[in-house]
């Protein structure tokens, strides 16, 4: 049997998801057996299925000669793998909140979640979902919630440092892939957050409780101290009312308020959403990856024009504020995304492969690149040659906008700096781009100096 191991499901004894002809199984392994037809027959999958908390699955017939092998599914497919330092405070939010329902729900079946890792939760339909059909166990009487230190560092620790400090601390979630560690939670959030009783007792008093017994021996009759399933219900409502409790307000930025002030008039702005519109009638793509987003506009053309959209930007508030507005209309097929384009996701975990690059996640059918060539090639430094190199490698279709110097928003950027820029030229723009891509079209918008294009990757 031919088959492709996926590169990030390779740590869970009870199984492993894998490719063959293109279509996504995951093998069940017998240790897991007894696990897996509790949680089919008791009805606990079917409750979160219908309650839409799970990703569904089918049990297929496949040929394996191992005999380890119990069973082998074929799981629905996620449209984008995320991870959570992509994601916005409310995204994180929403996630642990998924996971916490999960687990309330579970208890009432006799199960519970062994793995309450961030990475078992993706996104689809604009709403968080559940995806290790392997996380749940049996849960036997009296004993501990084993995945309640797991939960506080994937879950709460970020969430608490990104509405206590800063909303950038999620980036700390790729350095610490197994969970923000709780002594640094609780060294990094203020004094405040003591009198915060959910962080506390799961953060504060939690990480001193580890530091006083990670060098003892703890006695037998500690171990064996029963815990009630009440005690483990209000273990989970008082995560759930905490997490629940933390904020962020996002605004203020100068991203989030990029549309305000002199980037377009209101004719030249609608004239760039019909260019827009008309060059996705001619790509028709499936999939869109609309870079620099900002609040979502453009990707809801692309989104009512029938494709699939990671609508990234760089800033928090922008992902935030559209991430809200795509639970608000209830918008399916948009997919907001923190990314920083100088410095996008890379490949981490085991190997630096058990976590994709943004770049290993594509191609696409179309990359738009919308009001943020100036911000690459004059805040950054980066030249035409290695942006064009760089958009050739994401799709197949380019809508990209040139930004002339003369521009106000150009301007901007230089003012408060050498205009070292000798080579920003729309001439020299056209000609670095056309190594990678031919051009199909390209029409100034209405009052404004600024050109928008079509492209086809060469």
């Amino acid at each position: 049997m031919n088959i492709i191991k996926e590169e990030g499901s390779f740590r869970d004894p009870s199984g492993f998801l894998f490719w063959q002809d293109g279509t996504l199984y995951r093998k069940v392994n017998k240790i897991y057996q007894n696990n897996y037809e509790l949680l089919i027959n008791s009805g606990l999958y079917q409750k979160l299925i219908d309650k839409d908390l799970l990703i569904s699955h089918q049990e297929v017939e496949q040929n394996f000669s191992d005999v380890e092998c119990f069973k082998v599914i074929q799981p629905e497919i996620i449209p984008f793998i995320s991870y959570p330092y992509e994601w916005s405070f409310s995204q994180i939010k929403d996630a642990a909140l998924l996971t916490l329902e999960i687990q309330k729900i579970a208890l009432e079946y006799g199960m519970s979640l062994r793995d309450c890792s961030v990475y078992n939760v993706q996104f689809k339909n604009g709403k968080p979902i559940f995806i290790d059909t392997l996380s749940f166990e049996k849960c036997k009487d009296g004993s501990p919630w084993v995945a309640y230190k797991q939960f506080c560092q994937h879950f709460l620790a970020p969430l608490a440092l990104m509405g206590f400090k800063d909303v950038r601390l999620n980036q700390l979630l790729r350095v610490y892939i197994d969970g923000i560690p709780l002594d640094l939670a609780s060294s990094l959030l203020p004094k405040k957050s003591y009198f915060k009783l959910s962080l506390l007792l799961h953060i504060h008093m939690h990480a001193k409780s580890q530091k006083r017994y990670e060098d003892t021996v703890v006695k037998k009759q500690k171990l064996n101290r029963k815990i009630s399933k009440n005690s483990l219900r209000a273990l989970v409502d008082n995560l759930e009312s905490g997490i629940k409790g933390l904020k962020w307000k996002a605004g203020g930025t100068e991203w989030a308020d990029y549309y305000d002030g002199d980037s377009y008039n209101q004719e030249g702005f609608e004239d760039k959403k019909r260019l827009v519109a008309d060059f996705l009638n001619i790509a028709k793509p499936l999939t869109v990856w609309d870079l620099g987003a900002n609040d979502g506009v453009f990707s809801r053309i692309a989104s009512k024009a029938g494709a699939f959209v990671l609508s990234s930007d760089i800033d928090p508030a922008c992902v935030e504020n559209n991430y809200l507005e795509v639970g608000k209309n209830k918008e399916k097929s948009i997919f907001p995304l923190l990314i920083d384009l100088t410095n996008p996701t890379s490949g981490i975990g085991w190997d630096n492969v058990e976590r994709k690059s943004l770049k290993r996640r594509g191609p696409v059918d179309v990359v738009m690149s919308l009001a943020l060539i100036h911000h690459l090639a004059i805040s950054n430094n980066v030249p035409f040659d290695k942006i064009s190199k760089f958009f050739s490698e994401l799709g197949k279709w380019l809508i990209i906008e040139f930004i002339p110097k003369c521009d106000k928003k150009v301007q901007k950027l230089l003012a408060t700096r050498e205009d070292v820029f000798p080579r920003y030229t729309k001439e020299n723009f056209e000609s670095e781009f056309s190594k990678y891509f031919t051009i199909e079209f390209s029409f100034q918008i209405k009052d404004s100096d600024r050109v928008l294009y079509l492209m086809k990757k060469n």
